[in-house]
């Protein structure tokens, strides 16, 4: 009774105004207090496989590389079950346009295979990101009375005027080409997601299943009224 209840309410708010969120353009993201991040997309290594030396050396690059930052980052970890079906939809296509009849069914029993060995197998595919900020106020520790004030401060959605907006991402791409030549001294490669990449990134984030099934449509194909 109390689902069919609340099935019949309309939702008088959406899930954008819980969210830190205010803009993203131009590979950049600016949430509601005014700070910038940049999203970086960075390998990974298989620390295991390593020797004792080989695992040491990258335990003191990595102390270095903290040591190094004169701001905070930081570090998130996806782990998603692994699409296969983009994949198995090529395989099916390929077995359409072939006339060897002995490959068709090689295809198909391949087809069948990969797709149970990734059902009950519950391959997870992982990336790894790192979140470069910057604070135009300055990067001081703030209080929680003083995000808290931010969140239902009206005035705080700053809307920020080009010329100070490119000063400040400028400022963050400083940032960024810094730590990805640290992490390059690593070993590991980075590079900064654009902001159809991460529009991408949010939309997986916040809506996992739907993901799947309805793709965004890319933001140089949409019409955006100044």
């Amino acid at each position: 009774m109390k689902s069919e209840k609340l099935a019949g309410k309309k939702i008088s708010t959406s899930t954008q105004q819980y969210l830190d969120i205010s803009e993203i353009k131009n590979d950049a993201v600016i949430l509601k207090d005014g700070t910038l991040r940049a999203v970086l997309l960075v390998s990974s290594i298989n620390f295991g496989l390593k020797s004792q030396e080989e695992q040491e050396a990258v335990i003191q690059a990595y102390v270095q590389f903290l040591n190094t930052l004169e701001f905070p980052v930081q570090i998130v970890i996806q782990s998603r079950k692994f699409n296969i079906a983009p994949y198995l939809e090529k395989l099916k296509t390929l077995r359409q346009n072939q006339k060897n009849d002995l490959l068709r069914v090689q295809i198909s029993d391949y087809i069948d295979f990969v797709g149970e060995l990734v059902e009950l197998g519950e391959i997870m595919s992982k990336r790894f990101y790192l979140i470069v900020p910057y604070n135009p106020a300055g990067d001081k520790k703030r209080g929680f009375f003083t995000r808290l004030q931010d969140v239902f401060s009206a005035g705080m959605l700053i809307k920020l005027k080009k010329e100070k907006f490119e000063a400040y991402r400028e400022v963050l791409y400083r940032r960024v080409d810094n730590v990805i030549s640290a992490l390059s001294s690593m070993g590991l490669k980075s590079a900064p997601l654009d902001t159809q990449s991460i529009i991408e990134l949010l939309y997986e984030t916040y809506n996992p299943l739907e993901a799947q099934t309805q793709k965004l449509t890319d933001i140089n194909e949409l019409r955006i009224d100044d």
